[in-house]
């Protein structure tokens, strides 16, 4: 494993642990035997916490790694609050120190002025004293110019932004990654793969122009690599759920380094990335901060299928959807079903336009056959309708 500023250039996402319990510890105790020191997780992040936790205690590895996790910050509400769940989170990692506290989902420095006011700053420094924080960054979901604003207002260890070649301009973009490694702060990127469409979800002509550029590289090492290759970048996450991906992520850190790629290879990914914003529709990396809700749409899936059917074909697409969001269940999870509630769209990371977009998913994915032939495929399974 290759290390920049004492973390490894490749960190566990822990968002996305696989179902299975045992897998997930036979992961973690993989990476760590393989250098991997940098796990990244959160209290939002339903169970992974507590999973990580368990594992490290059972296996000793605590002292091995660093834990980086967040302050719902958007549940504080008084000074106290900050307590509370700081105490929640050390009690379910079975740690007494946080080596990277991050302050969740800020997305202007008026997020953060509102956090002042109850006393933040405060708290924080009295936490690194007593030694149970020991660095102190955010993570980041707005857009550039209040990023820059943000670098100013606290003096950041490091922060957390998303970043990947499919739009270096997005959120905090190349400019602020390079102003805040400016600053000399460490700068750890998530959705490297845009929640795997880069590795998984690239178009047939992508994928070939890829190849021809070189052959024996995955997609999935591409994306990583245009990321190490930038020395601005300390940690890039990956939200790895199965021990097959953790190998392959391994190899392409360890086959890394600053400045790697030639002219050829980053044409590529001009090429690439032209395929790749004309099939994918919906900027959607199916974190799941959407969800449940509470109307039970699968906003997900629904906008899974939607970036399919324009990437692989209507049929493949329409599939996707009749079967990914329970159109042939008992209980469906169908785009049409959305009531313009919005409250998708006050936490979603993205900004999507989450309700205007589920149209154009009902408009494409449910076409006036749609319901008929739901009916028909119902009565031939057996299964009955609930919606």
């Amino acid at each position: 494993m290759k290390y920049r500023k004492g973390l490894s250039i490749l960190g566990l996402g822990c968002m996305r642990f696989p179902k299975d319990h045992k897998k997930t510890e036979e992961m973690i105790i993989a990476a760590v035997s393989q250098g991997v020191n940098y796990f990244d997780t959160a209290y939002m992040y339903g169970g992974s916490e507590e999973t990580l936790g368990r594992v490290l205690a059972k296996n000793n590895l605590r002292e091995k790694i660093n834990i980086a996790t967040k302050l719902p910050a958007f549940f504080c509400k008084k000074r106290s609050d900050f307590d509370k769940y700081f105490g929640r989170q050390l009690d379910r990692l079975k740690t007494d120190y946080i080596d990277y506290y991050m302050i969740h989902m800020i997305t202007d420095d008026g997020s953060w002025k509102a956090l002042c006011e109850l006393g933040i700053e405060e708290w924080l420094e009295e936490k690194k004293a007593e030694g149970k924080i020991r660095h102190i960054g955010f993570s980041f979901h707005g857009g550039q110019q209040e990023f820059l604003k943000l670098l100013a207002v606290y003096d950041w260890e490091f922060c957390l932004i998303q970043y990947n070649y499919s739009d270096e301009n997005f959120q905090a973009g190349v400019t602020g990654l390079k102003k805040a490694a400016e600053k000399g702060m460490q700068v750890m990127i998530m959705e490297p793969l845009l929640g795997g469409k880069l590795a998984t979800g690239l178009p047939a002509e992508a994928v070939k122009i890829f190849k021809d550029a070189a052959a024996d590289r995955s997609p999935a090492a591409w994306g990583l690599m245009w990321l190490w290759d930038q020395p601005e970048v300390t940690v890039v996450l990956s939200g790895m759920s199965s021990s097959a991906q953790l190998e392959e992520n391994i190899k392409a850190a360890n086959e890394s380094r600053e400045g790697m790629l030639t002219e050829e290879e980053h044409q590529a990914f001009v090429g690439v990335k032209d395929v790749f914003n004309r099939s994918f529709k919906i900027k959607c990396t199916g974190c799941g901060y959407c969800m449940p809700c509470p109307f039970g749409v699968d906003i997900p899936s629904c906008f899974s299928a939607y970036n399919t059917f324009y990437a692989m074909g209507r049929g493949i697409g329409r599939h996707q959807y009749m079967f990914s969001t329970g159109g042939v269940s008992p209980v469906q999870h169908y785009a049409s079903l959305c009531k313009k509630c919005r409250k998708c769209e006050e936490i979603c990371p993205q900004h999507i336009e989450i309700v205007k977009s589920l149209e154009q998913v009902k408009e494409k994915m449910e076409p006036f056959w749609f319901r008929p032939g739901l009916y028909v495929a119902r009565a031939f399974l057996g299964r009955n309708r609930r919606s």
